[in-house]
């Protein structure tokens, strides 16, 4: 079969990888569509060298079929139609406090395994949820940064009436967007990429250019002076950082959503003066996973819309350096079903 290795130096290649049998606790699924996110090119930039065992499978938004099943497996078949959650917690530690997500010896699948980008993938039983009847696996594949939105809006407490501004309108920050949207919240999109801006619009999301509109005087307007409920920092702009609590009305709270790798100035003054709340927001747990695959069932949220394209695995390496040129492209899946 076929797979998509990143070799390390911006390489990646298509060549030969074998099927692994599944072990005890382990299924192997035929992969149908694999999607590209940021996490796999920060790996193309080597920005994860010290961390990635080259040469390495790419992938993790992962939609596909069981192909067989290991001992000790119950709950899935082969035929079920599954996605994966890319997180292997079984070294989970006793003072991880139980945040299987995000403890100290977890695993992600795509990074310190090998990922999905190839035609079958053997991966734990437990990072596995089974598709609902009727949903496309294309769509599917969304399950995964839909889980990571998810997770954000849980962790923001958004309610009904309340106002939402999300800085950053890339895939995640549209996905917030629409998940907070969902929520009875009133959203307003803070991009400055017009390629991104004409996606929110057909998203039906109310957007605005902060380059064009002072945007706090817009929060303001929208809140009749109250201010925002929950901002999300989903840009890793500074310019971004330096404008969020200003957005906040008081007891606000703020949601980041961003890696920052460095430290950045925050305005502390305030959070003393108005109160305010922030929360970080890494990944997702399995309420989210599960909502996730219920909002992409529900047939009145344009999630197809994501989707820029879909392309075969023989085309990973030429997308990826299409991405380098094109960063404002949404979603490309990539279609594995011809590589095993």
């Amino acid at each position: 079969m076929k797979a998509a290795y990143y070799r390390g130096n911006r390489v990646v290649e298509i060549a030969d990888a074998e099927p692994v049998s599944p072990g005890i606790g382990e299924v192997r699924i035929e992969v149908a569509y694999c999607g590209i996110c940021g996490t796999d090119l920060h790996i193309f930039h080597g920005s994860m060298d010290k961390r990635v065992k080259v040469p390495q499978i790419l992938g993790h938004e992962v939609s596909g079929v069981v192909k067989e099943v290991g001992e000790n497996v119950s709950d899935y078949s082969p035929g079920d139609r599954v996605v994966v959650c890319p997180l292997d917690s079984r070294g989970e530690l006793a003072s991880d406090r139980g945040f299987s997500h995000i403890c100290k010896n977890l695993k992600f699948l795509g990074i310190d395994s090998p990922g999905g980008l190839q035609g079958s993938w053997t991966v734990p039983s437990g990072t596995l949820y089974k598709v609902p009847d009727g949903l496309d696996l294309k769509l599917a594949a969304l399950a995964e940064p839909l889980a990571v939105a998810c997770h954000d809006v849980r962790r923001g407490r958004v309610s009904n009436g309340e106002l939402v501004i999300v800085l950053g309108g890339g895939p995640i920050g549209l996905l917030v967007a629409l998940v907070a949207k969902k929520s009875g919240a009133r959203v307003i999109l803070s991009e400055v990429n017009e390629h991104r801006l004409k996606v929110a619009k057909e998203l039906g999301l109310e957007s605005a250019n902060p380059m064009e509109t002072d945007l706090r005087m817009l929060c303001e307007h929208a809140s009749g002076g109250a201010g925002a409920d929950v901002v999300f920092e989903v840009s890793g702009s500074k310019s971004a950082v330096a404008s969020m609590t200003g957005l906040l009305g008081i007891r606000g709270r703020l949601v980041v959503v961003a890696i920052h790798p460095q430290p950045v100035e925050i305005n502390l003054f305030d959070f003393f003066w108005k109160e305010l709340e922030m929360l970080g927001a890494r990944v997702y747990e399995s309420a989210d996973y599960e909502a996730a695959l219920q909002l992409l069932g529900d047939t009145t949220l344009p999630f197809e819309k994501m989707i820029t394209r879909v392309e075969p695995i023989e085309n990973v390496p030429e997308i990826f350096q299409t991405l380098e040129s094109h960063p404002d492209t949404m979603k490309i899946l990539i279609d594995c079903k011809g590589a095993e």
